[in-house]
């Protein structure tokens, strides 16, 4: 399909098309450019630092105090980022963030003065270790300042996008600083380089502090020792599952850390024995220079693309992955060239020193922050700076231990030849090792941010049954409240309903009443069974103690599981002495198993019971006859039980109805659907009939001039039915529906794929019709943003000439059309948890219903892990909160839709062709709007409104017509006179009497 909206990307600006090129929206754009600016400015000082400090430091000492160098820079940034942290208790964030940088600028100047002005050499050769030692310890706090303050300003989603543009500030650093080294180093000393960086390091500082002021509602006010109650108790709750994640993040920094400084390591060796100080000045600006203009292009055009498409892990993976293979393989590759064997380490570790730097300050330095997002905002920073600081703090001492012990190794065992390759292979392994970090991170990244959301629930399909079964033995016996134990019975019915009676028979005489009922009812359930028979019959023998409804079920649990029943005894019970529950559960097993003597003298006592002035006395009658077999002449009470006054007699007759099976009354189970008081009882009765009661329920739920609530409890009763023809039904129908009766036929779905035991929903034939689903759904959400863009931009360019009529009623449409958008999107999440964990989806779903922008961000990020299918981009895209337009660019460039704009008349015509898929609300605004514009609309059109189950769309249907045909109206008036909806019987009255009225004169 082509795309034919050319208009949609013609009135952009330069400043719109600039956003698109570096994928930035016009709502962050003012963030991001401060942002960088000040990460900028901050870098070429530190730049302009590093390579002086580092040239002054390797015509000091050389390589060989490299590994000290690293140890004493690891203590040196743990100190810091330890001190850091603590601030951050003592002080509120944003004053930490903006002090920090000027405070540790003072030991800088002191030493580079001291160096200066020192007559002696030793304090001179001191303060050259310490300077390269202060400077490390600049960039520590600078990377942890700039990643805290873009996670506080952006979100989740922003910083995909904006964090790659913001860290390209160092990569901007690099080519002003790396060009400008060399000529600076002309006309000054690398002294007075160092003071210079000092100063574009306070500028810096003072961008920051604009920033953070500017944008001070980002910030916590309190320090965070004062974090609220309520933040603490959600940060315990995650305690477990952030302790991992915090972790493993940890050993992912520091394994990155560990590769960066080994290839370091390497590759200022083999640039020490190469080149002399000044050189190598120049060499690290021009080489930097270069690697920046490479990073630049990478980092403005393809990363936050690339992060935003492919995932932060995906690019996270890159480096350890290219290290890993470019390394050996480079090195390898440069021996084999005779011209370049000599020099094959030279050129070989400069090569992957370049993919090293360009990968670390690209992707890896955009995804960073991104992974610090699941961890609750109230701890957020502290633990960014604990984790990612302190990691590269003990990675850096460790690295310089370990090259340290290399090299001792490598003089004494290793022949000289060999020794380079030893560190080549330590490289190698941490990078294998980083690679499975990074696969155990991705887990624990989607986990957390559900967490963030809610607290998973207990299900089948997470307990072990034999250890829960101790359990609950356990909790049975033991002391502790009523309510924990019959949740306890509740749960072991739920989960093994046919195990149950194993558990809880030996249990029986020492519970309580209630819990003996219960116990009972559940072992019913599950079948009776005489294995049992020795622990229930103490129930019967205790009978003055034994509270009457555990003696009924009882009795009945022992007549049922008793091969040969003395029935004789049972004739004691039908006496009128007795409680009337036991004397009708008597009796309905005599009517179920006696002789005919035996059942005429039962059915005497049931029908006494049935027709008993007492209330008591028939609901415990109706209630014995879901046990008989055949209800022979007690059928002639039926019809009188149903009218009862009572509504337990009547909710008692509906489940016996069910019980026994009795075609002829299963029309009483559809009418109790329609009330609420017999409503959950008629459910629970046709769930019993199972798949006899789907005919009937599906002719109530397609019924579109029945109730809506009534067809709503009709879908939700086939879905519990259960039964897998039931579920190809509902499936069957979801296919061919639209709008809320879609709705209504999901989420009854869901109430199944939440059941253990149905596996059907994760088929792949299921995941087709599913994907199938979610197109259709963008099908029509594409002609949604098409009708909304057409009427807005006829608003635009009419709206000084239409009357105020017109113009309100509009606004109604395009706002109907906007409620039809949140429709779609509700349906389409509903869709996803069909085929994805109901955890995670509803975790997404309450994030995404949420007005705040961070929370939105969260549920697309859940759902960017979580979708496998091949529209995800598009979906994340219709489900962030995009203008109109934008939207419908993305479907059309996925050709999902086609665009071409119509007049509005066309317009209308289209989205009433779509008629079944509006919501009432919207068609009225059709008919509302084809009247103020005088627009006609087709004979059909308006005869399938006048017939529409809505009393609303008939008003508006009816106000259409009286304005464009009153002959037509007058034909259909009389037959609308008895319309049941009070709106349009009102309207029919009035416009009778107005041509009457007309008539007359």
């Amino acid at each position: 399909m082509e795309l034919k909206n050319y208009w949609l990307a013609a009135n952009k600006g330069a400043l719109t098309r600039l956003l698109q090129w570096v994928n930035l929206r016009p709502e962050e754009s003012e963030r991001t450019q401060i942002m960088f600016l000040f990460y900028t400015t901050v870098s070429v000082g530190l730049r302009w630092a590093e390579d002086s400090t580092v040239a002054l430091f390797l015509d000091e000492y050389g390589t060989n105090l490299l590994p000290w160098m690293y140890i004493a820079s690891a203590v040196m940034s743990a100190g810091l980022v330890f001190l850091y942290s603590w601030l951050q208790k003592i002080f509120p964030l944003r004053q930490v963030i903006v002090a920090i940088a000027p405070c540790m600028l003072m030991p800088l100047v002191l030493l580079v003065v001291l160096r200066w002005g020192s007559h002696f050499s030793y304090l001179a050769v001191i303060s050259v270790f310490l300077l390269r030692l202060w400077v490390d310890a600049l960039y520590v706090v600078n990377d942890l300042n700039t990643s805290i303050v873009a996670n506080q300003i952006f979100n989740i989603r922003e910083i995909k996008r904006t964090y790659p543009l913001v860290s390209s500030g160092l990569l901007v650093a690099d080519v002003i600083s790396g060009f400008s080294l060399p000529w600076l180093l002309q006309y000054t000393t690398l002294n007075k380089i160092i003071l210079i960086a000092c100063v574009m390091i306070l500028l810096g500082s003072g961008i920051l502090f604009y920033l953070t002021h500017h944008y001070r509602a980002a910030f916590p006010e309190t320090p965070q020792k004062l974090i609220p109650e309520e933040q603490a108790s959600r940060a315990r709750f995650l305690k477990s599952p952030l302790k991992r994640y915090v972790w493993q993040l940890f050993a992912f920094v520091g394994l990155l850390q560990v590769i960066g400084l080994l290839i370091d390591f390497q590759y200022l060796r083999e640039l020490k024995s190469n080149l002399s100080d000044r050189e190598l000045a120049s060499f690290l600006g021009l080489f930097g220079g270069m690697l920046g203009l490479c990073e630049l292009l990478l980092q403005w055009f393809i990363s936050s693309r690339l992060i935003e498409r492919m995932g932060v892990f995906f690019t996270a993976t890159l480096l350890p992955i290219t290290v890993g293979f470019a390394l050996p393989g480079m090195l390898v590759l440069l021996h084999l060239i005779p011209a370049l064997q000599s020099q094959s380490f030279f050129w070989g570790l400069i090569i992957v020193k370049f993919c090293d730097e360009l990968l670390r300050y690209t992707f890896v330095m955009s995804s960073g922050p991104i992974l610090y997002q699941p961890i609750p905002e109230g701890i957020r920073s502290r633990m960014q700076t604990l984790s990612g600081g302190t990691a590269e703090a003990i990675a850096t001492g460790l690295t310089g231990a370990v090259i340290f012990v290399t090299l001792l190794f490598c003089e004494r065992f290793v022949p000289v030849s060999l020794q380079k390759w030893v560190l080549v292979a330590e490289t190698m392994l941490i990078a294998g090792t980083c690679l499975t970090v990074v696969w155990e991170l991705r887990s624990r990244y989607v986990e957390l941010l559900v967490l963030s959301v809610a607290r998973g629930h207990l299900s089948a399909t997470n307990v072990g049954l034999r250890f829960f079964k101790q359990g609950v033995v356990k909790a049975l016996a033991e002391k502790g409240s009523e309510a924990d134990k019959r949740s306890c019975i509740e749960l072991l019915a739920q989960i093994d309903s046919q195990g149950a009676a194993e558990v809880l028979a030996p249990l029986l005489v020492k519970l309580t009443p209630d819990l003996q009922r219960q116990s009972l009812e559940v072992m019913l359930t599950g079948g009776v069974n005489p294995a049992y028979l020795a622990a229930i019959r103490p129930l019967l023998e205790q009978s003055q103690e034994t509270n009457p409804e555990v003696f009924a079920l009882a009795l009945r649990y022992i007549w049922l599981a008793e091969p040969n029943p003395n029935l004789s005894l049972l004739e004691g019970y039908l006496h009128p002495r007795q409680n009337s529950l036991i004397r009708a559960t008597a009796a309905a097993l005599v009517l179920r198993q006696g002789t005919p003597m035996q059942k005429v003298a039962a059915t005497q006592t049931m029908r006494r019971m049935l027709t008993h002035k007492q209330e008591r006395e028939r609901v415990n009658g109706v209630r014995a006859l879901r046990e008989a077999v055949y209800l022979q002449a007690l059928r002639i009470h039926i019809p009188n039980l149903l009218q009862d006054e009572s509504l337990r007699v009547r909710c008692a007759v509906l489940e016996m109805i069910a019980a026994t099976h009795l075609e002829e009354y299963y029309s009483a189970l559809i009418a109790a659907l329609y009330y609420k008081s017999t409503r959950s009882t008629a459910m629970s009765a046709l769930m019993r009939l199972e798949n006899e009661a789907l005919e009937m329920l599906l002719r109530l739920a397609t019924n579109i001039y029945k109730p809506e609530v009534v067809r709503m409890y009709a879908w939700r009763t086939i879905a519990q039915v259960g039964t897998q023809e039931a579920l190809e039904t509902l499936w069957e129908n979801l296919e061919a529906s639209w709008g809320i009766t879609r709705d209504h036929i999901l989420r009854s779905l869901l109430k199944i794929h939440k059941q253990p035991g149905i596996t059907g929903l994760v088929d792949r034939f299921y995941e087709s019709r599913v994907e199938n689903l979610i197109k259709q759904e963008l099908k029509f959400l594409g002609e949604i943003y098409a009708a909304y863009i057409d009427f807005k931009t006829l608003d635009q360019k009419e709206n000084h000439q239409s009357s105020e009529r017109i113009v309100i009623v509009s606004e109604l449409l395009q706002r109907a059309l906007l409620e039809l958008e949140l429709d779609v999107k509700e349906r389409l999440l509903l869709l996803l948890r069909l085929l994805y964990s109901p955890e995670k989806m509803q975790a997404a779903a309450f994030n995404l219903r949420s007005l705040s922008v961070v929370n939105l961000a969260r549920g697309l990020e859940i759902l960017e892990h979580t979708v496998t299918l091949s529209s995800k981009s598009l979906l994340l895209n219709i489900l962030d909160n995009r203008p109109q337009s934008e939207k419908l660019q993305y479907l059309i460039e996925a050709k999902i839709v086609e665009y071409e704009n119509m007049v509005v008349s066309d317009r209308l015509h289209r989205l009433l062709m779509l008629g079944n898929f509006l919501s009432d609300w919207c068609l009225a605004c059709c008919f509302h709007y084809a009247q103020v514009t005088r627009i006609r609309l087709t004979s059909s059109e308006i005869l399938v409104s006048l017939r529409h189950p809505t009393g609303f769309v008939r008003e508006a249907a009816i106000a259409y017509l009286n304005m464009v045909s009153h002959r037509v109206l007058l034909q259909i008036l009389p037959q609308l006179q008895k319309d049941p909806h009070p709106l349009v019987a009102a309207q029919v009255k009035e416009l009778l009497e107005k041509y009457q009225f007309k008539n007359h004169n």
